[in-house]
């Protein structure tokens, strides 16, 4: 399964939207005071197949493509509800195996996470380094056929909750970019020499395990060193970077979606001044400029998805989607807010938590004054 066909993609679409309506969305609340999801979702979506769709059949994926990973996050964002960070799970950890682990390594990590039996992170961020990636402190030192990982992380999605995660170290601190490597660690509540620090209290995505991570002397196998040679993390994080960025770019587009339609929906039954608010010429100014942004960022995605299918997707044109899409989510959804008026502020209804989980995607996968940056490098 290549080439994906419109009838296959829309009927991964309704599974998609199934799921995440049925048995993930209604018990956001539940997810929300408890700071993490219930893991037996993870392996309810793996028993769909919905789980490493882009990931060969051979590691447990579903041999498909780039375009059936897209439907998911669309599906989840448009959903309302992101306690499963399946865009680090399925769409980012798995690619970095994929990419840099042995055949062997992949066969033990791979269908794992395939089948939501492990969840995936990856610990990049640090409490000094947000975006500048080249300034990460945690040691990795090589003793005998160990790595000896020390250093803290935080931000780290699913670090409440991973089994499997991908450290991001120095192994020559005098050398920048060039002294950073990629480990991948399994880990468990009892590791020695690793600690789940506290899940992070957030303003939105309150049901997404968001934590502090500590590694005091971790050891891990010098096998687990991603890509065999030290040195490489820099190179390795920057190719696997643009579908990262490309994935907060698809779920702005269900986000936005979902926005649009929550508020279309709200305005031809909500009454002002004796008539359907939808009445109204600013309402209906309003969201003809709306579903007009979102027609050219749907275009824009779809287009971005291809090439990416393609192998086209460069740093440039990732980093655009990421910046525009971002941008125009957090605007859009402030808009549909407004025209729910009091209403739109009440946790009771979509947009209120539309509008909270939204303003995370200006600044993860890289704020987006970094994406302006990079941008500029290639004009």
């Amino acid at each position: 399964m290549t080439h994906a066909s419109t009838t296959e993609l829309a009927d991964l679409s309704g599974l998609a939207r199934d799921f995440f309506t049925k048995e993930v969305a209604p018990r956001h609340e539940e997810f929300a005071a408890a700071g993490e999801p219930d893991r037996a979702l993870y392996r309810r979506a793996g028993d769909l197949g919905l789980l490493l769709m882009s990931i060969s059949e051979e590691f447990g994926g579903g041999g498909a493509t780039f375009a059936h990973e897209a439907v998911l996050f669309r599906e989840q964002a448009y959903a309302g509800d992101l306690s499963m960070q399946l865009g680090v799970h399925a769409g980012i950890v798995p690619h970095y195996l994929n990419a840099y682990a042995s055949p062997e390594q992949k066969l033990r990590w791979l269908p794992k996470l395939a089948a939501g039996e492990w969840i995936g992170a990856i610990a990049m961020t640090e409490p000094g380094t947000g975006s500048d990636l080249q300034a990460i402190s945690t040691r990795a030192v090589r003793v005998g056929d160990e790595y000896v990982i020390s250093g803290a992380k935080t931000f780290i999605s699913n670090g409440a909750t991973c089994d499997l995660i991908i450290i991001a170290a120095k192994t020559d601190p005098q050398q920048g970019a060039a002294g950073l490597s990629l480990f991948a660690a399994e880990v468990g509540d009892d590791t020695p020499g690793f600690q789940r620090g506290r899940k992070l209290k957030k303003i939105g995505q309150k049901g997404q395990d968001t934590t502090e991570l500590f590694f005091d002397d971790l050891r891990v196998p010098a096998e687990n060193l991603l890509g065999g040679v030290e040195g490489r993390g820099f190179v390795q994080l920057m190719q696997q970077l643009p579908q990262e960025r490309l994935i907060v770019g698809v779920a702005a587009l269900g986000a936005v979606e979902a926005a649009y339609d929550h508020t279309l929906a709200y305005v031809k039954e909500r009454q002002v001044f004796g008539k359907p608010l939808f009445a109204l010429q600013n309402t209906r100014f309003e969201l003809a400029e709306i579903v007009t942004v979102i027609d050219v960022m749907r275009t824009f995605v779809e287009d971005a998805i291809q090439r990416h299918v393609r192998g086209e997707l460069d740093v440039k044109r990732a980093a655009q989607v990421k910046l525009w899409c971002s941008d125009q989510q957090t605007q859009i959804v402030d808009r549909c807010l407004q025209l729910h008026g009091g209403y739109g502020y009440m946790e009771e209804y979509p947009i209120s938590r539309l509008f909270v989980d939204s303003r995370i995607s200006r600044i993860y996968a890289g704020a987006n004054e970094v994406m302006k940056d990079l941008i500029a490098r290639h004009l």
